[in-house]
């Protein structure tokens, strides 16, 4: 599995809230298992006080993305090496359920998984794998999408470096309220013309 493959950890959490719909997903303990996808056996720690501190951990790696998506290089590092401080992962050599021809482990890197929290061992994959993404496609590759109200995060991993919209959904909206905004704006100026006639002749009448 490639450590680059964690990064999504990071933002499916962050996804979890839309602030300015005022929604949030992670308000249970079902929730906080449903983050961790296949990874069943990790969320089997989940309680209750994960709710809150994966919110914590949400919190602040929105403020990553954030930072990115600003131009703020050096913060978003800041922001993602305090995150890694806290929650250190634990790189092993793994070749389960990868044999290539001869029947030989393809070894991988694996991010173990931190037995203490679910918090814990959700946070330190996240976050790694973020690091990752981060330091190979380059800081200004995370972003936060443009198409209010809507402020998912994403990764871009596009060859042209082009991405502005979490998905093809909110792409198409913000086209739409562009196309409109266009419109208006083009029929303004006949608009006040008509109107600065119309007051014209007006006064101009006995």
């Amino acid at each position: 599995m490639e450590l680059t493959y964690y990064s999504d950890f990071a933002v499916r959490l962050v996804n979890t809230e839309e602030p300015l719909r005022g929604t949030d997903s992670l308000t249970s303990v079902d929730a906080v298992r449903g983050l961790f996808g296949e990874a069943r056996h990790a969320a089997r720690r989940a309680g209750e006080a994960d709710v809150t501190r994966l919110r914590g951990v949400r919190s602040r790696l929105r403020a990553v993305f954030t930072a990115a998506a600003d131009g703020d290089e050096v913060a978003a590092v800041d922001l993602l090496n305090a995150l890694l401080l806290e929650y250190p992962a634990s790189p092993q050599i793994s070749g389960h359920d990868y044999l290539d021809e001869a029947g030989r482990p393809r070894w991988h890197l694996h991010l173990a998984e931190h037995p203490s929290s679910a918090t814990a061992g959700y946070a330190a994959i996240a976050c790694m794998g973020l690091a990752f993404q981060l330091t190979d496609l380059g800081v200004d590759r995370l972003g936060v999408c443009e198409a209010a109200p809507c402020r998912n995060a994403y990764i871009d991993t596009s060859t042209n470096r082009s991405k502005r919209y979490c998905s093809d959904r909110c792409a198409t909206r913000a086209n739409v309220a562009a196309y409109r905004a266009r419109k208006r704006r083009e029929r303004a100026p006949s608009g006040r013309t008509d109107d600065a006639s119309r007051r014209s002749a007006e006064t101009s009448e006995p």
